[in-house]
């Protein structure tokens, strides 16, 4: 197996959790902000972390990159969240070198996702390589990466159908309310939150309960009226929120904020309430679950329902998983002739320095001497020379580090990438 080292002593890593072992509340714990993301990233550049990216969405919180030892990484995520080392070594995961590639390869191609075949993950990997890009936090190897994950992500929605069909936490929290609040056309309905989740999810309401009373409330409410303009909604003040509430008979919360912003205390019910929390860091308290009349559903909840859609999809997966190899590959080649590269350039230069000294060397010796003829043979033997080598080393059979040290130790050259 490839370490995949940009030096004798850094490996590429990928470390994080995900909805596989962690419940809402730790993910909550290890959920990254814009902000938080941007300290992580600047306290990893002061710290000589020469390439590195992060994600974090409602479903994962993930950072790759290089390292002498994953807990650098581990560190960094905990020291600019909420959360513990004893938090992640409980339900966290660290993958080096090919099984981390792999991992990304499935996480962006949405085979590791919440929802099958969910295919925003994409977006969000390429949005955190380009602010680490832009911090100069991303080498050669990491941006050949994601392109080719990013490749096959493409490839993968436009020759299969695992992201045909309606699936996604927006549509199974629509598909919910259709099928357990009755006349649910004449229901108050009250969306707290216009990010991408709430935006989506109001969109299929509108589409699918032919609703016309979804109120909207955002913190910063020209977001909330560019969206209720396009589907010509109502749109109320943050300081409403809890007038709002009292006439809502299903709420759904889609906010980003780091702690919760309902709870029983500004619920004043006397009437059933169905709420919808769709946020990581969950943002509706547990707590109003003591009040009569209360459901609350959270949206891991709602990823566990699985339909014909669903189903469908897991067909396609051997097709997908197909492709993925296909890009890997070609990845990992690339990865190969990079590592050696640099070798096989330090042995030609040797060789060569090794004809120039022969050649002046006869050229004095021998009379009537035809150094250009000399010049032409000897290079065509130096390119045979490194040209076997280098076959060698393309080998998939072949140990390339140690046959690396191998032949520097040999040629006595050092390699340097170029």
């Amino acid at each position: 197996m490839e370490n995949h080292s940009v030096s004798k002593h850094h490996y590429f890593y990928s470390i994080g959790l995900s909805y596989k072992k962690a419940d809402a509340e730790i993910r909550g714990k290890f959920s990254l902000d814009t902000l938080a993301k941007t300290r992580l990233l600047e306290q990893a550049k002061r710290e000589g972390i020469q390439s590195l990216f992060v994600t974090s969405t409602c479903n994962r919180t993930e950072i790759y990159g290089y390292a002498e030892h994953p807990f650098q990484l581990i560190k960094l995520l905990c020291e600019n969240s909420n959360g513990t080392v004893e938090d992640f070594q409980k339900v966290a995961y660290v993958y080096k070198s090919q099984e981390a590639i792999s991992h990304l390869f499935r996480v962006g191609t949405g085979l590791d996702s919440q929802i099958l075949g969910d295919f925003e993950i994409i977006s969000q990997i390429r949005n955190g390589f380009a602010e680490a890009k832009a911090l100069g936090l991303a080498n050669a190897f990491m941006e050949r990466l994601v392109n080719a994950v990013i490749q096959a992500s493409k490839k993968i929605k436009n020759e299969t159908e695992i992201s045909s069909g309606a699936t996604s936490v927006s549509f199974a929290s629509v598909q919910y309310i259709i099928k357990n609040v009755p006349d649910i056309g004449n229901k108050n309905i009250l969306l707290f939150g216009t990010g991408k989740i709430g935006r989506n999810t109001c969109e299929n309401l509108v589409k699918h309960t032919k609703n016309e009373h979804i109120t909207l409330i955002n913190r910063t409410k020209d977001k909330a009226e560019k969206l209720a303009g396009k589907l010509n909604l109502i749109v109320k003040d943050y300081s409403e929120l809890h007038l709002e509430l009292q006439k809502a008979d299903v709420v759904v919360v889609a906010t980003g904020a780091q702690n919760p912003t309902i709870d029983k205390a500004i619920l004043n019910l006397k009437k059933p309430m169905l709420i919808l929390d769709l946020s990581i860091p969950k943002n509706v308290n547990e707590n109003v679950k003591d009040l009569e009349g209360v459901t609350l559903i959270h949206m891991d909840h709602l990823s566990q329902m699985t339909d014909e859609t669903l189903e469908n999809r897991k067909t396609h997966i051997p097709a997908a998983e197909a492709i993925i190899e296909e890009i890997k590959e070609e990845f990992l080649a690339w990865t190969k002739v990079r590592k050696f590269a640099p070798t096989i350039n330090a042995l030609k230069d040797k060789l060569n320095a090794i004809k120039n000294s022969e050649l002046d060397f006869q050229s004095k010796k021998i009379s009537n001497f035809n150094e250009e003829q000399a010049e032409i043979i000897s290079s065509r033997i130096i390119q045979k020379i490194t040209t076997h080598f280098a076959t060698h080393l393309k080998n998939e059979d072949t140990m390339v580090d140690e046959s690396i040290d191998w032949i520097e130790k040999v040629f006595q050259i050092a390699a340097t990438a170029k």
